[in-house]
């Protein structure tokens, strides 16, 4: 088992190099959506995504409970964590305990990489553009800076996207 994260700004190139190196690790992998479509420009943003993904891909999509799918054997790219906390965030009236949310992301995580498989995961920086203007969003900084850090303390390796360049931070 390994777990290996890549994380970066919008548009820097993540999940394209996760999928990458997700096809020379393996000519079958999963590819683990979780994201939730919350409107018309969103659905177009997955779209994309999918249509980069060839027969290869076993694609599953969940948004929140990923330890209830066998990937043991497997390579299995996750992305993201990011909207992945999202739905953990939003679920329940959770965005009023971040500790709450945060708990339950750690434990659905350790119980899904429990597996022995190997992980590839994706998340957002998203806390390096400053601090944001309303409270909804700083929680939910906190919670995704939490979250990464947790998984980072768990990675063999974790690679940041600068631009579309790999920079490894975690060997």
């Amino acid at each position: 088992m390994s777990i290996t994260l890549i994380t970066g700004g919008q548009r820097s190139g993540k999940s394209m190099y996760a999928e990458g190196l997700a096809l020379s690790l393996s000519p079958n992998p999963v590819y683990m959506a979780t994201a939730h479509i919350w409107d018309e420009e969103f659905r177009q943003r997955v779209e994309h995504h999918q249509q980069r993904r060839g027969p290869e891909w076993t694609n599953i999509e969940e948004e929140r409970w990923l330890s209830q799918h066998d990937v043991a054997g497997r390579v299995v790219l996750v992305d993201c964590l990011t909207l992945w906390a999202t739905n953990f965030f939003f679920a329940d009236g959770a965005e009023a305990d971040v500790d709450a949310a945060l708990t339950q992301l750690k434990k659905e995580f350790d119980l899904f990489t429990a597996q022995d498989a190997t992980f590839i995961i994706v998340t957002n920086e998203i806390g390096a553009g400053g601090t944001p203007v309303n409270d909804v969003q700083r929680r939910f900084t906190d919670l995704l800076g939490w979250l990464n850090q947790y998984v980072a303390s768990k990675a063999d390796e974790v690679v940041m996207m600068v631009c579309g360049i790999p920079l490894k931070v975690k060997e």
